[in-house]
């Protein structure tokens, strides 16, 4: 085994013959690359696994293990399963390097080895990588970005929203001691004041549902039985008893599911459906409420669909930012920001979408996995 050192990448040679990693050594170590080699399929596992080296150059024909075999595991270990195989090998038919891809390979190359095609490939993949971990960092940075703007848009809506309701408290407070002699006067701005409190504690409450991040705990429930308590958690905040027209298609079906997070998220959707209508089209325009299973079995679709006003165009790109609010819209305080975020947490996604005449329709999916409720 040699190794030499170097600023730019490191490549790791396996193969069994001397005279090959001698050649390809001095080649690559031209090129300003770094070098491992290593003799065996095992030496060549230990040193991917120490070395992290960035390209493996790996010969199929080997005793002991051979390069598909090497090429495999490299793919089963965290450690070494984003490091690219280029296999080095005499074979030249279709089905070798149909096989030698397939094994994970991302090229291929046959001897006698050309240098300068080798050298070509190696840069090429090499190119790849770079533009690869390039991605893979922008990504991280615009992930960081919007949970930064997130958190900023969240705090601002949060101390607004906070100021003006203590601003309530403190105006009736101030109105209920200037009218101390009269008691029913002293009694309506304490209702006030009390009213302004609850809002305050939802808030906060909300605020606890936003903030979990870990696996929640999931226990077998029946889907109907889902759908039932979530429309009723959405009339007792609503003060009313809602029109919701139920099609499921998964009657006696469950699912495993975070209950409390799930009725949440479900209850307000239906809530939104039904603060999008104006009060005199509530009665005559029913929320519709459909369950079936996605195309491939593997989910469970939910939607929620209404006939109101639709979706505004102030607030249709930033609908689920906290405390984004406009009259007679889906994008109303929380309620959507929690409702992604708990379907999110469970496994599934939530869209938005027009219906092509009147009103949206809200579709998540949850992860089926079938139990006994």
């Amino acid at each position: 085994m040699t190794e030499q050192n170097s600023p730019d990448r490191t490549i790791l040679v396996v193969d069994d013959e001397p005279v090959n990693i001698q050649v390809l050594s001095r080649k690559l170590k031209l090129e300003g690359l770094g070098v491992l080699t290593a003799r065996s399929g095992q030496e060549g596992l230990e040193l991917a696994r120490s070395g992290s080296p960035d390209l493996i150059l790996l010969d199929i024909m080997m005793p002991g293990m051979d390069g598909f075999e090497v090429c495999q595991r490299l793919r089963e270990d965290e450690r070494t399963k984003s490091i690219p195989v280029i296999f080095v090998t005499a074979q030249n038919s279709k089905k070798g390097k149909l096989e030698g891809l397939q094994a994970g390979a991302v090229d291929y190359i046959t001897k006698p080895i050309d240098l300068e095609e080798t050298t070509a490939r190696i840069r090429s993949q090499l190119k790849y990588l770079a533009i690869n971990q390039d991605n893979i960092e922008l990504t991280k940075r615009l992930g960081e970005s919007r949970r930064a703007a997130s958190i900023g848009a969240l705090t601002q809506g949060i101390a607004h929203n906070l100021n003006n309701l203590l601003g309530v408290v403190m105006g009736y407070m101030e109105l209920a001691k200037a009218n101390h002699n009269d008691a029913e006067k002293v009694l309506h701005n304490l209702t006030r004041v009390e009213g302004a409190a609850n809002r305050i504690v939802g808030i906060i409450k909300q605020l606890s549902t936003v903030a979990f991040t870990t696996k929640l705990s999931l226990h077998s429930m029946l889907i109907d039985k889902l759908v039932a308590n979530s429309i009723e958690r959405a009339n007792e905040a609503a003060g009313t008893s809602m029109v919701v027209d139920i099609d499921n298609q998964l009657d006696g079906k469950s699912i495993q599911t975070n209950i409390e997070a799930f009725e949440d998220a479900l209850s307000k959707l239906i809530l939104n459906a039904w603060e999008s209508y104006i009060p005199s089209k509530k009665r005559e325009r029913p929320i519709r409420l459909t369950t079936q299973f996605s195309d491939d079995q593997q989910n469970v679709v939910f939607q929620v669909i209404d006939k109101g006003d639709g979706i505004d165009p102030e607030v249709e790109d930033n609908m689920f930012e906290p405390f984004v609010s406009t009259k007679n819209t889906v994008g109303v305080g929380m309620g959507l920001t929690i409702a992604r975020h708990a379907i999110r947490t469970l496994g599934g996604e939530i869209r938005i979408n027009k219906n092509e005449t009147c009103g949206v329709t809200a579709e998540f999916t949850h992860p089926y996995q079938e139990s006994d409720a």
